[in-house]
């Protein structure tokens, strides 16, 4: 028992108070009375004790028996010293006890007297005083109250969760079999029963009115909030139940397509981080997913031996690619027109090459002499970057009859190959740890980074060298550059992310993604209590604990193995906004953002100017210079206050006096603001004058300016999408009440009804759009 941390940040929050001891076996569930005196404990040997959590005298510790299975949870009553108990069996037991909770009185300090002559102890008398004996008081105690089942008649599915609502007296109950039943205690009526999953239910848990359920399955990872009252399902959602293996961005940055070992290919909103649409069409594991350049098409490859796109509009497979012999694919690229898909095949060394229009395999590039284990095309030109193990990458011009352009020659087995984002450069990750750029249109080295060291390898539990030594064979296996190409970001199976700085060629960053100590390779050193002179006792294998069993009984599965899955980095992108960075892990999949409001990052400042100046150049009206010195110190609200000062009629001529210097910095400031601020048309106006005023300029730098554009474009995407549904639920309703209108008005001619409820429509329409917007 820990003392809670407080609102306060303290060195060490959590504060042991008190270990207690009973249980013979894990301890399954936790629960606490409305006045946190006593806390009861379920365990696995078919066990429940009661524990007083401060000291009481009519009360310390109280054994509760009579289940032939596990403890899954145990429920005081509200305001009640009286306890449920429920095992495995789905069996619930309910146990009356002798006191209520204003009975129980806090311990006082043991009185002492003076010793007198008969106070001796082995013949000899004992100097000072003897602590009086607690007097014979009734202790706390339970009587069996009544047993019932929650199972239905003749099931004997084994239950796995519970939870119990103590205003409403309701209890919710989940079991292996993916169904789960809803009784009312203390008589255990059944309110409603329903099967939602095909897998075990994990936990069960209910909110505060009792009104919503919400029900976790680790089996497939599913999360579902039901309402049992309506019958309805308020949240459904379900992550890969196995790793996550591949990551794609789309070109606006809304969006995020994940790919895992179970074959499926899920597309997430990174607004709200909920996932939208799940296809499952491939039989293996996928290994790479991306998207074409209009986002409207995802196209991902698996170990099944094809490759499909799916349309986002429909939501349907409407390709699907396939080599002339079964082959696995390893990796997968699209072309920037979107037309070309490539994929690398890592058991035929070859890469093969369709049409997204006819769906018609193109060409077969051979030459490699080891498996593909990663292809990119130039962002700018139809030139495709492939890696293999041949310790070669091959550069291939795709509209000059497919021929090789260039041959690199790495120095060990090329790992993973990605592009700049102008096109210029391209970058290799090795196996010996080392990541090197390449000039992509002359074919000369222009950098390298030793990264292996940074890696920081960490010693997992069977292995029988140290961690230094292990982590000579790892190396990076997902290289990424920054939206403006100054930054590589790279990972592997390793806790860390490195962001490296290309110019200087140096460790910018790390991040450490996981803190979960239960995944394997975290620790550097092993604890030295697991460690014999024969090695590691993780090398010896218990069984996994099942025991042995008759014939036809299935109590267990005596194959079945024990293991920790090992923390690895399997994918990496960074965000078209450059405001982000995405990895799939074995945690999961991990978004890095970009918060540049929390720091202060001047731009071209002197010392005239200040906070104040600003506000007086304010208060005299000059909007330009004001605007400036605002954008120099680069502070967020001050920046804020200083555009929303600005009258809209004057918007157009500020723009269009505004040096180009600090166009991209304002057009970021202006994706952020028009995302989260209620000054929606205000903002709008803003870049639609910028963008107006200085396109022609803007079209020379358009690379370096493209995140700027993408962040500007999800901004108003996302408002663009809100927006039109709710017009056009206003739209139709106003259409609906027309009609219900002229039904009971006057008749006329089907051809005057129809005209004057169309001009009629079209007016409200437009007037509440407008409504809408302002």
């Amino acid at each position: 028992m820990y003392h809670a941390p407080g609102k306060r940040r303290e060195f060490n929050a959590f504060v042991l108070e008190k270990s207690y001891f009973g249980p013979v076996d894990d301890t399954m569930c936790v629960d606490w009375t409305d006045d946190s005196k006593c806390f009861a404990v379920g365990s696995k040997d078919m066990t429940t004790w009661v524990f007083s959590a401060e000291p009481l005298e009519n009360a310390a510790r109280f054994s509760i028996g009579g289940h032939k299975e596990a403890i899954v949870s145990c429920f005081f009553k509200d305001n009640s010293l009286d306890l449920y108990s429920i095992c495995g069996a789905g069996t619930i037991r309910i146990w009356k006890s002798n006191f209520e909770l204003t009975d129980l009185r806090p311990r006082k300090p043991r009185k002492e007297r003076p010793l007198n002559e008969m106070d001796v102890e082995n013949g000899e008398k004992i100097r000072g005083s003897v602590k009086e004996e607690d007097d014979d008081s009734e202790k706390l105690y339970y009587n069996s109250n009544g047993k019932h089942h929650l199972n239905k008649a003749g099931d004997f599915t084994m239950l796995t969760a519970a939870a119990f609502h103590k205003k409403l007296r309701i209890l919710v109950s989940g079991f292996a079999n993916g169904t789960f039943h809803i009784h009312e205690l203390p008589d255990v009526n059944l309110i409603h029963s329903l099967s939602i999953s095909g897998q075990s239910i994990s936990s069960i848990t209910i909110n505060s009115t009792g009104d919503w359920i919400s029900f976790g399955s680790s089996g497939l990872g599913q999360l579902l909030v039901w309402e049992w009252q309506s019958e309805s399902y308020i949240l459904k959602q379900q992550g890969h139940f196995n790793n996550m293996v591949a990551l794609s961005y789309s070109p606006d940055g809304q969006h995020i397509a994940t790919g895992g070992n179970d074959g499926k290919v899920k597309v997430w909103d990174t607004t709200s981080g909920f996932c939208f649409v799940t296809f499952t069409n491939h039989t293996s594991g996928i290994t790479a997913v991306a998207f074409t350049s209009n986002g409207q098409v995802l196209v991902s490859s698996s170990l099944d031996g094809t490759v499909r796109a799916y349309s986002l509009l429909r939501y349907r497979n409407f390709r699907t690619f396939t080599s002339p012999r079964l082959t696995q694919f390893s990796c997968l690229a699209v072309d920037g027109s979107g037309d070309l898909v490539c994929a690398g095949a890592q058991d035929a060394f070859e890469v093969y090459v369709w049409s997204m229009q006819t769906g018609k395999l193109l060409d077969v590039l051979a030459g490699h002499e080891g498996p593909v284990s990663s292809v990119a095309f130039n962002p700018w030109k139809s030139v495709l970057a492939t890696a293999s193990w041949d310790r070669t990458v091959r550069l291939w011009h795709m509209t000059d009859s497919w021929r090789t352009t260039e041959t690199l020659s790495i120095t060990a087995e090329a790992l993973a190959v990605t592009f700049r984002p102008d096109g210029r450069e391209l970058a290799v990750a090795s196996l010996d740890g080392q990541i090197t750029m390449w000039d992509s249109e002359k074919g000369i080295q222009t950098g390298s980074i030793e990264g292996r060291h940074d890696l920081q390898m960490g010693r997992k539990e069977t292995d029988k060298i140290t961690a230094k030594h292990s982590a000579k064979g790892k190396a990076f296996t997902s290289l990424c550059y920054s939206a403006d190409g100054n930054a590589l970001l790279a990972g592997g199976a390793s806790r860390f992310v490195c962001i490296y700085h290309v110019r200087e060629q140096l460790l910018a960053k790390k991040f450490e993604i996981s803190c979960n100590y239960s995944l394997d390779g975290m620790e550097e050193f092993l604890d030295r209590r697991k460690m014999t002179e024969f090695g590691s006792l993780a090398l010896v294998d218990e069984g996994s604990g099942v025991a042995l069993s008759l014939p036809g009984v299935r109590l267990g599965d005596m194959s079945s193995r024990h293991f920790k899955p090992e923390i690895h980095v399997t994918s990496l992108r960074f965000s078209p906004t450059g405001r982000c960075w995405a990895a799939t892990s074995t945690e999961g999949l991990l978004i890095y953002s970009l918060d540049s409001s929390l720091m202060f990052d001047p731009f071209q400042l002197d010392e005239e100017v200040t906070a104040g100046s600003v506000h007086r150049t304010l208060r005299k009206g000059e909007w330009t210079l004001a605007l400036l010195m605002a954008m120099k110190l680069n502070e967020q609200r001050l920046l804020q206050e200083t555009l929303e000062s600005v009258p809209y009629t004057d918007i157009k001529v500020l723009c269009s006096a505004l040096p180009e210097s600090y166009i991209e910095r304002l057009l970021v400031f202006l994706a952020a603001q028009i995302e989260s601020s209620r000054h929606l048309q205000f903002y709008l106006i803003w870049a639609h004058e910028l963008l107006m005023q200085h396109g022609q300029k803007l079209k020379a730098r358009s690379v370096s300016l493209m995140p700027a554009i993408h962040s500007l474009q999800k901004s108003i995407q996302s408002h663009f999408t809100e927006l039109s549904k709710l017009c056009d639920w206003n739209r139709y309703n106003m259409r609906f009440a027309i009609c219900l209108s002229k039904q009971r008005g006057v008749k006329r001619l089907p051809e005057e009804r129809d005209s004057d409820m169309d001009s009629e429509v079209e007016s409200m329409a437009d007037s509440s759009k407008e409504e809408e917007i302002e």
